[in-house]
């Protein structure tokens, strides 16, 4: 078997690739990299022609030739490596008729529990969409409790309205909900010092992201500093040795990888073993649709420290969109796919482009005095 030809295309600020082979037989596979979705798709473009005429079998081996075709790195670079290897693990599967979890080990678990993610703002708010997400059959739910004027608030003030909303959702949906807080990167590492303990009463199952990634030891240290609240990093790394810098810094309890920035399916059982050693679990980063749901479901299904998968609203209105997956949502879990490969059939023809995010890359939030506040 051979490959024939490498299509990758945008739309919107989604990013696709299906990998064809002689055979017939077609992969597909999905960038995680939003912001940047034609500077991956240019990238694909550059591994056509070591592509095209390989042997699809050698995922490895395609893996690092094209990790390392330029020294250059980074989330546009592993977009696009991740985009093409969750193709090629499709392909395998297809080829050998199994799902993929059974290539990565076999099925450990027989459901993939899920939290749901509450798209709005405020105590209120929040607090009805979890009741709601509870009623729908979740037993987990996560969302992100900082005012939407974080920037501009005293200390005493964002600490306060923070712990008040978070507390809202947790007297909602009562102890047996694992609530998971998402704090976008939002805060300095001085104000998640203060921010975190008081969270800490309300029992979150993780605080994810306080500060921006721009450095893995202060990630590192913030989530050491915070003892008795589990720290959640990862979302936005890109290989198995940045997560082992985070692990190896004691910076994370549960890690957020995301397989379609993150180097794929080959790259995201390596990080979970990481993991393992380090005796963390695995809280899969997806918000992007049912195909890299369905990917990030096959690693799941497959490792031993898993615990929940991001599901986010997209999954279900997207349902009959270009990407559809052979299972369904049954209630706060998804059923281990049982279909050959990923499970995933893929129909871009006459697709619109998607709006995944919701925000265009110019609208970041800016204080009162005009300067730039930590973006999402």
């Amino acid at each position: 078997m051979r490959i024939t030809e490498v299509e990758s295309v945008v739309l919107g600020d989604a990013h696709f690739v299906t990998v064809h082979t002689d055979t017939g037989l077609v992969g597909v596979g999905q960038s995680a990299c939003w912001g940047y979705p034609t500077a991956v798709h240019a990238v694909v473009e550059t591994f056509r022609p070591h592509l095209v005429g390989a042997d699809p079998a050698r995922i490895e081996h395609h893996w690092q030739h094209l990790y390392r075709m330029g020294p250059f790195r980074g989330a546009v670079l592993g977009g696009a490596v991740s985009a093409i290897d969750i193709a090629l693990w499709d392909i395998k599967g297809k080829a050998l008729g199994v799902p993929v979890f059974d290539l990565l080990g076999g099925r450990y678990r027989d459901k993939v529990r899920l939290h749901f993610l509450l798209p709005g703002t405020g105590a209120e708010t929040l607090a009805t969409q979890a009741a709601a997400a509870v009623a729908d059959g979740f037993t987990a739910v996560k969302f992100d409790p900082l005012p939407a004027n974080y920037g501009d608030l005293s200390q005493a003030r964002l600490v306060a309205e923070t712990a008040k909303t978070t507390a809202a959702v947790r007297d909602t949906v009562g102890p047996d909900i694992d609530i998971l807080i998402e704090l976008h990167r939002k805060l300095t590492p001085l104000q998640a010092a203060a921010v975190i303990p008081a969270l800490a009463p309300h029992h979150p199952l993780m605080v994810e992201d306080a500060i921006q990634i721009d450095s893995i030891s202060s990630q590192a240290e913030v989530a050491r500093r915070a003892l008795g609240v589990p720290s959640a990093n990862g979302e936005r790394l890109h290989t198995i040795w940045e997560f082992k810098e985070l692990l190896a810094q004691g910076g994370a309890q549960y890690v957020r990888p995301d397989v379609g920035l993150a180097g794929g399916l080959s790259h995201g059982r390596k990080i979970a073993a990481l993991a393992e050693a380090h005796h963390a679990a695995v809280v899969t980063h997806n918000c992007l649709g049912p195909l890299l749901t369905m990917a990030s479901v096959h690693l799941d299904v497959a490792i031993p420290n898993f615990v929940t998968q991001e599901y986010s609203p997209l999954d279900d209105e997207l349902a009959d969109g270009p990407a559809r997956a052979c299972v369904r949502r049954e209630g706060g879990y998804l059923p281990v796919p049982t279909d050959p490969g990923l499970g995933v059939t893929l129909d871009l023809a006459g697709a619109q482009p998607q709006d995944l995010t919701g925000r265009p890359l110019t609208r970041i939030p800016l204080r009162a005095d005009g300067s730039i506040a930590y973006a999402t």
